[in-house]
């Protein structure tokens, strides 16, 4: 690991500092906060709800947890003073009414505490030379400094407690990484001091984790730890929550979304993530416990799924039967708390698919739910229901006799039921007699080059066995001529006005049809740059009505904001948990109803769009976004995801699903390129989103800033066009992430930028400024000087857009 010296830290903090303060300086604005201190009604309560279930209890032994009333609890670590409550970015500034501290949250959970000890590094990190630095854009910290700890204060603070509790903290943030060094994924030299003298001193000591991605947990070996507790970075009601759990007044059920490895170099992707031009995603569809648990089981630290509860629980599955609409099998389970205090559990199947011709996962997530609270003694039924969709694997080259299609090959399928993907056990099996195709795809986004896939593993040598993807002609030109819309004949103004469609007196094609050419191009962008003047401020942009024309014709302006972590507004707004933390309460009803009340807190600032839900997969844990993000697995990316968008949409205003697709990476993410196999896109990489639009149907869908095998997502018909619309059919808005690369269509090769991108059914560009150095938008010609005319851009298709965003704009109107 890279271990860098304690001047050039310092330096580096220094640095940091200068550069933080000048910036201020120049665009002091940008931190600027206006407005009443508004907290939606209900809110503290159902954060804390969330925040509480996303805790994950990773060792408990001895019982030292809860921490009963009778103790005093020394805690260590200068985070507790300078806590991170999230993630940095767009997905975390967020101007919270509110933090709960630590102690804060100590004192109202009635956990006594060491008050001298608190007051030593109170006192520390108020000096100057030792304040908290939270850097700039892509330059924010990813630990604080230690303070650094003698054994004589170790040994007063033995003297004044019983418990010792440890936290760790880390950062993570948009555009950058996290780094293989000391104070990003891996443990500082003063931390070790830290541990190695209160673990020396305290028989009993309890390690928390303030963190919103995986770093690496090899060290805790190294220690007496009795307990573990990831709590990741918890939003405004984090001192609450995590002294709930800690106390015992909550009984910790969240269960990690993520495998954490031994070592950073045991996770298949190691080798090939964070390259500059692209990345070769060699792993495939072995992707996180679909890796570990096919190939390396004794290279895993904590399970998929895995986290402990203050009780024990007895899961039973009673019976199994075909469901009613025999497209996969019901399973009746029984979960019965053994233990002595009320908890919840979570109750997971996965299936064994035999290996046929195609390769597949030793095992993989197929249903989960769960349980309401549980009083000791008690039991609940459980009905989940298993779909053979979800078991299929993809065949992208035919072997299998289905090409391009979801296929379950024949053999024997084994069921198994679990708290977690290690412990699963046996419930069920079901044979198939003949290859079956579920579902029949359209060939699409092929990789442009062969290069090598993880196929299995030598048992002789231990090293890995490479196969090869599969290259295809996708016919896009063909496709694309095929497909063309009709063109809604072009009429004068003839004084319609939107409301009259919505209203039912005139159909959206006569509305459509009175708009000119600008109008129609004006309706396919953002309004300039951030923080419109025609929304709220310190909006993300304004789409819609973002002319005079345009709002004379009855089009309203649509509002957007910032992101995952709750609204990123200059207004005071709810800061949530990191995504992370929430997909780990794996508990849709809870996810649903806490964004119910951020839609309607978004009513109230009078927001249209919610940038979120943030849902990539988790590849690699060094993902600087992957703290906004859910899951190394699809199926709870997608369901989570799902839940969210429900809630935002409930409670009266948008969702925007982002980023569609394979923003794995953000270093030089606006250029590099995911090169990815058909099958694992289907499986693994465009599965969490068609979860997503399935089954909540989000009004907007975000694309990301890369390529996908050699294509911009902004400009790819096949993932937009083909895939989201012709096949999920999807209706709703897709707009660019802000700003795009300038590029011409191949295939046709006059259609350039932001032809390009309407021609792709991409039906925004925002923030609609051509970059973000640019404050006003420079009229962009490759529109209207290629309408119409050979191989350019139709009017049909810029006609095709305007109707996507106007149904949108309709459902916004009152």
């Amino acid at each position: 690991m890279a271990r860098k010296s304690k001047f050039k830290k310092k330096a580096e903090a220094v640095y940091a500092k200068t550069v933080n303060k000048l910036l201020n300086s120049v665009a002091q604005e940008e931190n600027e906060v206006s407005g009443e201190k508004y907290i939606t009604p209900g809110m503290p309560e159902q954060v804390r709800k969330l925040a509480e279930e996303g805790i994950v209890l990773l060792k408990n032994d001895n019982k030292v947890l809860p921490i009963t009333e009778d103790k005093c609890v020394s805690v260590f670590g200068r985070i507790q003073y300078d806590w991170f409550y999230v993630g940095y970015g767009s997905g975390g500034d967020v101007h919270a009414p509110y933090k709960i501290s630590l102690f804060e949250g100590f004192d109202n959970a009635g956990i006594n505490y060491n008050k001298n000890l608190r007051k030593v590094y109170e006192d520390w990190c108020q000096e100057s030379d030792n304040e908290a630095s939270h850097g700039f854009w892509g330059h924010w910290p990813y630990f604080h400094e230690e303070m650094p700890l003698t054994s004589e204060q170790v040994s007063v603070a033995k003297a004044a407690s019983d418990v010792a509790i440890v936290i760790i903290g880390r950062a993570a943030g948009e555009d950058r990484e996290n780094k293989l060094e000391q104070g990003s994924y891996y443990i500082t030299d003063e931390e070790h001091d830290m541990m190695r003298k209160v673990c020396k001193e305290f028989e009993h000591v309890i390690l928390v984790m303030d963190c919103g991605n995986i770093i690496d947990m090899s060290f805790v070996d190294e220690y007496n730890f009795e307990g573990i507790v990831y709590a990741w970075q918890l939003g405004q009601e984090n001192g609450n929550a995590l002294a709930n759990v800690l106390s015992g007044k909550v009984n910790p059920s969240g269960r990690l979304s993520d495998t954490i490895a031994i070592n950073y170099e045991d996770y298949p992707s190691a080798s090939s993530f964070g390259k500059k031009e692209f990345n070769n995603y060699f792993e495939d569809i072995y992707v996180g416990y679909r890796y570990f648990e096919t190939f390396a089981k004794e290279k895993v630290k904590y399970p998929f799924g895995y986290g402990l509860s203050y009780t024990t629980f007895d899961i039973i599955t009673d019976s199994v039967v075909r469901n009613a609409s025999d497209d996969g099998f019901e399973f009746n389970i029984r979960v019965k708390n053994t233990g002595d205090v009320a908890g919840k559990e979570v109750v997971q199947i996965y299936v064994s698919a035999p290996e046929g011709k195609l390769k597949k996962p030793t095992l993989v997530l197929a249903a989960y739910d769960k349980t309401e609270i549980i009083q000791h003694g008690a039991d609940v039924d459980l009905s989940i229901e298993v779909f053979d969709h979800d078991i299929a694997s993809f065949d992208d080259c035919g072997i299998t006799g289905f090409e391009d299609s979801f296929v379950l090959e024949a053999g024997k399928y084994i069921y198994k039921v679990g708290a977690n993907v290690r412990d699963a056990r046996d419930v069920f099996d079901n044979e198939i007699d003949e290859n079956i195709c579920v579902e029949k795809c359209n060939k699409v986004m092929s990789p442009k080059e062969t290069f090598g896939v993880l196929d299995s593993i030598d048992p002789k040598t231990n090293m890995f066995r490479r196969g090869s993807v599969t290259v295809a002609d996708t016919k896009l030109r063909e496709r694309i001529l095929d497909n063309l819309p009709t063109e809604i004949q072009q009429t004068e103004d003839k004084g319609i006005k939107l409301i009259d469609v919505k209203n039912g007196k005139n159909t959206l094609e006569e509305f459509i049809a009175q708009l000119s050419d600008k109008d129609l191009s004006d309706i396919s962008r953002g309004e300039g740059m951030m923080g419109s003047t025609l929304g709220t401020e310190g909006n993300a942009g304004v789409f819609g009505g973002i002319t005079p024309e345009l709002r004379d014709k009855g089009i309203p302006p649509l509002v957007t904001a910032d992101g995952p972590a709750g609204l990123r507004l200059k207004r005071y707004a709810t800061l949530l948990p990191c995504g992370t933390a929430i997909a780990c309460t794996w508990n849709h009803k809870l996810i649903e109803e806490t964004f119910v009340l951020i839609g309607k807190e978004g009513r109230h600032y009078e927001v249209d769009v919610n940038l979120s839900p943030g849902m990539n997969i988790h590849r690699n844990p060094l993902c600087g976004r992957n703290f906004e993000y859910y899951s190394e697995d699809p199926m709870l990316s997608g369901r989570v995801a799902a839940a969210t968008v429900r809630g935002i949409q409930q409670g009266g205003i948008s969702a925007c699903a982002k980023h569609f697709a394979c923003n794995n990476q953000e270093y030089n993410r606006t250029h590099n390129d995911s090169r990815v196999s058909m099958r694992a896109l289907r499986e693994i990489y465009l599965k969490n989103f068609e979860y997503c639009v399935k089954e909540s149907n989000p009004d907007n869908i975000m694309t990301s800033y890369n390529k996908v095998n050699g294509v911009w997502s902004h400009y790819n018909y096949e993932l937009v066009t083909t895939v989201l619309r012709d096949e999920w059919g999807y209706e709703g808005n897709v707009m660019t992430d802000w700003w795009m690369r300038k590029a011409a269509m191949p295939e046709f090769p006059k259609i350039k930028n932001n032809a390009y991108r309407v021609r792709a059914q991409v039906d925004v560009y925002m923030p609609g400024n051509l970059n973000y150095l640019k404050k006003t938008y420079v009229y962009d010609s490759e529109i209207l000087d290629t309408l119409n005319k050979p191989d350019g851009l139709t009017r049909a298709e810029l006609q095709r857009t305007a109707a996507n965003v106007l149904r949108y704009a309709m459902s916004r109107m009152d």
